[in-house]
């Protein structure tokens, strides 16, 4: 199956969010917080929380914290509750933009959420306006010149639900929420090591833009994805500056 070209778009975001690693470990603290006060704090046994982990350790942070954070959202030590709220909206040129935040205070984070857009050229929108542009769902994504090949046998034998070839000569394996890890592992242990691999919301089509719309849709992300108590910013928009 062919797609949209999106290995450039990929490697902008990598660079941008590579400047900002400096939030990162917050925003993964938080999701191993809720993924172990909802699941438990048994990885074996809470594929979510297995999932914020994997995260964490990419990101280089030490064992004792990743523990100390498992425990103190099971329990063992007093923490902050955080509640996961999702808004939705409209970017430049009516991009469709989701925003998932993890906060200890709804009023303050929809107030920074409304103004970011508002002050940026974007509109805040009601519950489900944009939601149903995008699927849930697993992605991996390899690098051009990778062998689709060989990483659609392995993907499809391991339960993935699509292999995407765009037109960049990047590949996307699609996979259900459920099935990720086991695809991903799969690939893994082939020697096939995604740039890319999240449980993330995929959108359906893209909205291309370009020149001085480009530049302010992805001011509009940077502030969002700036705010304390975002966790992730997804979009349909291809960003050509």
């Amino acid at each position: 199956m062919a797609g949209h070209s999106k290995w450039a778009n990929i490697q902008h975001r990598k660079g941008r969010q590579d400047e900002k690693r400096g939030k990162i470990w917050t925003r993964i603290i938080r999701e191993i917080t809720v993924a172990a006060r909802q699941g438990g704090g048994d990885l074996s046994a809470n594929p979510r929380l297995r999932l914020a982990v994997d995260k964490a350790k990419a990101a280089n942070m030490p064992a004792d914290r990743i523990k100390y954070n498992i425990d103190k959202a099971t329990g063992s030590l007093d923490g902050l509750n955080y509640e996961e709220i999702r808004y939705e909206g409209y970017g430049i040129g009516g991009a469709a933009i989701i925003v998932d935040t993890m906060t200890d205070n709804r009023v303050r984070t929809v107030a920074e959420v409304r103004h970011a857009f508002s002050k940026h050229g974007g509109n805040l929108g009601t519950e489900g306006s944009v939601a149903f542009q995008f699927k849930h769902c697993g992605q991996m994504i390899f690098a051009p010149g990778t062998s689709e090949d060989q990483v659609m046998e392995v993907a499809l034998e391991a339960g993935a639900e699509d292999v995407v070839s765009d037109d960049d000569g990047a590949i996307e394996v699609i996979t259900a929420p459920s099935d990720f890890e086991a695809v991903k592992n799969a690939l893994e242990a082939a020697g096939l090591t995604p740039e890319v691999a999240e449980v993330t919301m995929r959108a359906d089509n893209t909205i291309e833009l370009t020149g001085e719309d480009a530049a302010r849709m992805q001011k509009l992300l940077d502030v969002l994805e700036d705010l304390d108590d975002v966790q992730n910013v997804f979009h349909n928009a291809e960003i050509n500056e």
